[in-house]
């Protein structure tokens, strides 16, 4: 425009255009610098309210995995490794920044920030990378790749993003020329523009943070409220149900939770140890206890937002007779005897002892389950109905009855020396041995005590004897028996203790002497 055969004039007036062009290309960028610069504002106002929403998110989290670490320390581990690397990057451009604003006098004066030496000789030689450009980009990949490490493939939409904000590539210009992308984007620019680039390129990191640490918390949620999580539990409206009623009952669903961990967990007084609680789930083991209805109470003890609270236990179940041995009963075996206590075992299946009562002449409840006694000494006839009541659970009444034959004592027998009947035996043993009596075969402990007996001796008068050994005149008439002689002892008078019924007559005892 300066050159050529012009005329002095012509050169003026051409030297002058230059000069209007010039001003006004001034005028423009300093403008276009005060926008930059205002932009830089905005995003570090928007950065700063972004670090205080990723520091809040941290801290909740921190609590929720002190409350429940089984749930919510693997989701903080992936976070601390989300926010480690936001850091280390956010605080490597912070110092960047603070390098490059201290080039100029004042830092919030854009309109003097055109220059872009201070990038220029910062991350180039000539054209190639010094040292310190090379580290922008290395720090541009460690961003980039760890966040990659961190969501694998978890979350392909924000690996496509974090790909496409922080790629290095080189890059085609509109020319079709490729272009490193440092010398792209930083080379020969503006410093206001490479400084708001640089704030830009923080709120793409506090982003790409929040975006990461929301979305493993929303996934984490989704996949605990998925129906694949619920599990149909059937409630019986009670424990144990009898032939001939309905079942009744409800489904709800339940949702489980493996990672869910109480505080602390007590039941029927007892806090459980942490063994106890497994999976999301609390194991329950302790005695039955006794037959009949049983409660479990207790409580759950979590700790949200803070603070403690509990979720009750409120249960019952039922404890019926183990079915360890068969029932098997002679029919016609049903008896009591006259004269003594017989024991007796009285239950309902399925009622608990303090909600059965029994009834018949002569019984009595004594100390221990379902035991009884029943003295049918003073009960007339041969018969005795016993009578049973249960009160069930629900209220209900449920009865019934069984008949026994009262049958007198068995008729006892006589010993010599503990032996009965027809025995064998010296003379001078004979002398010495007690005279006794005794229930052959029969169930109860009924020790008799003889209190005299009648002895004959072939040839000799009868002799009565008081006591339960021989006195001296059966001694002399036993002296002058024959050896082979059969000597009896009969009419035995015989007592048991505690027992006012009489006795049958004992049956006699024949010794046939040896010697």
């Amino acid at each position: 425009m300066a050159q050529g055969n012009l005329s002095p004039r012509q050169k003026m007036i051409n030297l002058m255009y230059l000069i209007f062009i010039a001003m006004l290309a001034l005028n423009m960028s300093k403008e276009v610098l005060s926008a930059f610069g205002l932009m830089n504002e905005k995003l570090t106002e928007s950065n700063e309210a972004a670090t205080e929403r990723n520091v809040a998110f941290m801290a909740g989290l921190e609590q929720q995995a002190n409350e429940q670490p089984d749930k919510y320390l693997p989701l903080k581990a992936q976070a601390e490794q989300v926010s480690k690397l936001a850091t280390d990057f956010n605080t490597y451009l912070e110092d960047l920044k603070g390098k490059m604003t201290a080039t100029v006098d004042d830092p919030e004066d854009y309109e003097i920030m055109d220059k872009g030496d201070f990038l220029d000789k910062h991350f180039f030689i000539g054209e190639k990378l010094k040292p310190e450009g090379q580290a922008f980009i290395d720090q541009m990949k460690t961003f980039r790749e760890g966040i990659q490490n961190v969501i694998g493939e978890s979350y392909p939409g924000i690996a496509a993003d974090v790909q496409k904000k922080f790629a290095t590539d080189d890059v085609t210009n509109r020319d079709n020329n490729v272009i490193p992308w440092l010398d792209y984007h930083y080379k020969g620019f503006p410093l206001v523009a490479s400084l708001t680039k640089m704030t830009q390129l923080q709120a793409d990191v506090k982003t790409t943070e929040s975006e990461v640490m929301s979305t493993m918390l929303q996934g984490k949620l989704k996949i605990e409220a998925s129906l694949t999580n619920f599990d149909a539990i059937v409630v019986p409206d009670k424990t144990a149900f009898f032939s001939g009623e309905n079942f009744t009952g409800k489904i709800i669903l339940g949702k489980k939770d493996n990672t869910l961990r109480a505080d602390k967990v007590v039941v029927n007084g007892q806090e459980l140890s942490a063994e106890s609680m497994q999976d999301g789930k609390t194991i329950l083991e302790f005695p039955a206890g006794s037959v009949g209805e049983r409660e479990i109470k207790g409580e759950f003890y979590f700790t949200e937002g803070g603070e403690t609270f509990t979720i009750p236990i409120n249960s019952t179940y039922a404890v019926v007779p183990k079915p360890n041995s068969a029932t098997i009963s002679a029919d016609k075996m049903n008896v009591v005897y006259r004269g003594v206590k017989n024991p007796m075992t009285i239950s309902f299946a399925g009622v608990s002892d303090n909600n059965v009562s029994a009834s018949a002449p002569g019984l009595s409840k004594i100390s221990g389950v379902s035991k009884y006694i029943m003295d049918v000494t003073s009960v007339k006839g041969r018969e005795v109905t016993i009578n049973v009541t249960g009160t069930l659970p629900d209220g209900q009444k449920v009865s019934d009855a069984a008949k026994f034959r009262i049958k007198d004592l068995p008729k006892p027998i006589g010993t010599v020396r503990g032996e009965d009947g027809s025995i064998k035996m010296q003379r001078n043993s004979l002398e010495i041995s007690t005279i006794g009596a005794k229930f052959d075969d029969f169930d109860f402990e009924l020790p008799l005590n003889v209190r005299g007996f009648k002895f004959k001796v072939p040839g000799q008068p009868t002799i009565e004897v008081s006591g339960s050994k021989l006195n001296d005149r059966a001694k002399n008439a036993l002296r002058k028996a024959k050896r082979g002689s059969d000597v009896q002892i009969f009419d035995i008078d015989a007592k048991a203790s505690g027992v006012s019924v009489i006795l049958k007559k004992v049956s006699p005892v024949i010794i046939e002497l040896t010697n």
